[in-house]
C-alpha cells in the first residue's frame, strides 16, 4: 500500500511525495520503484499516483523506456546515483542537460549511428574545451544499451575525435596567462589581505597559500581537526555541493592526510578562534563544540566556498593586484613547495594527489624565476659559469 507523506522545504513550506513499486525491469530482471515529489497538495500527489498505478495495471508505464537515448539515460541514471557522490552527480546531471541530451535525447536509440555521433562531438569541439569529455559521457549510455542487448555495436567507437586548433596572433606580446603568484607576489597579495582588517579572510588565504589544500577542504576544516601543540592539521573532509545544497563529504580522492603548519599558520588559526568566539557568541552562537566549523558562515553551518571569488574581486580591485583565483594559491604552494626544493612525492602528499602523474602534470609549473634559472644550470653544466 503506498504512502502519500508530507514533508518541509528549507523555507518552511510543505510539500508530499510518495514512493510506489513499478514492477520489474526489462532491461535488468530486478524489481523497480519510483518516487515522485515536490506535489504542493496532496491531492495533486494523489491524482498523480492513480495515474502511475493506471498505467502499471494496463503495462503501460514507462513502455517506451527502451526506445530513445533519453529514456535508456533515465534508466542508466538511476543506477549511475547508486555508484557516485551527491557532487559528482550533479555535474554529470549538468553536463547531460547541457550538452548531451539537447543533441541526443529525441533519437531512437536503435537509430544513432557514426555520422550522428561524428556530427555532436564535431560541434561540442568548436565551442566545449572539454568535450573529450562529454563524448565520454554521452558513449555511456549507448554502452549501456549495448550491456542490456538493446543495440549491438557502440557507434561512438567510429567517432574520429577533433584536434583542437588553437589561434596564434603574432601581433599578440602578451605573456600567457598562469594562475599563481610568486613569492613576491604572494607576500604582497598577502600583505594587502591584512590590511583589509578581516582575520576570518585572513587566515583563511594565509592558510590556503601556506598549506596548499582544496579550498573545499579548508571550509570543511573542523577545530578537532586542528592540533596547535603538533601544529599539524589533518584534512578528512571537504564541501560538496549536491541536489539539496552543501554537505560534507570526503576529500577529492577519497584519502585524509596530515599537513604540518608554520608557526604564523598556527598563530594565526589560534586567534581567529578566539575572534570567532567572541563574535559569534554576539549573535547566539556557541563555537566552543568538537563539531565547530572553523570557517562558517554568518549563520555558523557551512560557507560557500564560492564566496571567496567576491572576496577576492574586492582585493584586486582595492589594491590593483595581478588577477589569481582562490585555487591558485593552491597552484602557487605547489609552485613555491619545486622552488624551495621539495621532492615530487613531497608534494603529493601535501596536496593530496592520488596520482603523482597529477603532481607532475597539472601542478609542475615554476615560477619565472626558476625558469630562468633552468637555461643557467644547463649552460653551466656545458661550459661553466661566465668568467668576469
Amino acid at each position: 500500500m503506498t504512502t502519500i507523506k508530507s514533508y518541509t522545504l528549507k523555507n518552511n513550506e510543505k510539500r508530499y511525495k510518495f514512493h510506489v513499486y513499478i514492477g520489474v525491469d526489462p532491461l535488468t530482471g530486478k524489481e523497480k520503484t519510483t518516487t515522485r515529489s515536490g506535489f504542493k497538495t496532496k491531492r495533486e500527489a494523489k491524482e498523480t499516483l492513480a495515474q502511475i498505478q493506471h498505467e502499471i495495471r494496463n503495462g503501460t508505464f514507462r513502455k517506451k523506456s527502451v526506445e530513445s537515448y533519453l529514456d535508456v539515460y533515465d534508466l542508466w541514471m538511476e543506477q549511475y546515483e547508486n555508484t557516485v557522490e551527491d557532487s559528482t552527480l550533479l555535474k554529470t546531471e549538468r553536463i547531460f542537460k547541457n550538452h548531451i541530451l539537447p543533441s541526443f535525447g529525441d533519437y531512437k536509440i536503435a537509430k544513432i549511428d557514426a555520422a550522428i555521433c561524428q556530427k555532436y562531438v564535431n560541434q561540442w569541439a568548436k565551442k566545449l574545451q572539454r568535450f573529450r569529455m562529454v563524448k565520454n559521457y554521452a558513449a555511456l549510455v549507448i554502452k549501456y544499451a549495448i550491456k542490456h542487448g538493446l543495440i549491438d555495436k557502440n557507434p561512438f567507437d567510429l567517432v574520429e575525435m577533433p584536434i583542437n586548433k588553437s589561434k596564434i596572433d603574432l601581433d599578440d606580446d602578451e605573456e600567457e596567462y598562469e594562475n599563481f603568484y610568486t613569492r613576491e607576489q604572494l607576500i604582497q597579495f598577502l600583505q594587502c589581505v591584512e590590511q583589509g582588517n578581516n582575520l576570518k579572510r585572513f587566515t583563511l588565504f594565509h592558510l590556503l597559500a601556506f598549506t596548499g589544500m582544496r579550498k573545499g577542504e579548508a571550509f570543511a576544516l573542523q577545530w578537532k581537526d586542528i592540533d596547535f601543540d603538533a601544529q599539524e592539521i589533518r584534512i578528512t573532509k571537504a564541501i560538496k555541493r549536491g541536489k539539496l545544497g552543501l554537505y560534507l563529504g570526503p576529500t577529492k580522492n577519497g584519502e585524509s592526510r596530515t599537513n604540518k603548519v608554520d608557526e604564523k599558520t598556527s598563530n594565526l588559526l589560534k586567534q581567529w578562534k578566539i575572534e570567532q568566539s567572541e563574535v559569534y557568541k554576539t549573535k547566539g552562537y556557541n563555537t566552543n563544540t568538537k563539531k565547530q566549523l572553523v570557517f562558517s558562515n554568518e549563520q555558523n553551518v557551512l560557507q560557500d566556498p564560492n564566496k571567496t571569488v567576491q572576496w577576492l574581486s574586492a582585493i584586486f580591485q582595492k589594491h590593483n593586484l595581478d588577477y589569481i583565483t582562490t585555487h591558485g594559491l593552491r597552484h602557487t604552494h605547489c609552485s613555491l613547495l619545486f622552488e624551495a626544493g621539495a621532492t615530487i612525492k613531497e608534494v603529493q602528499y601535501r596536496l593530496g594527489h592520488k596520482d603523482v602523474k597529477t603532481t607532475l602534470e597539472v601542478y609542475a609549473h615554476v615560477t619565472k624565476k626558476a625558469k630562468a634559472e633552468t637555461i643557467d644550470k644547463f649552460t653551466n653544466f656545458m661550459i661553466g659559469p661566465e668568467k668576469e
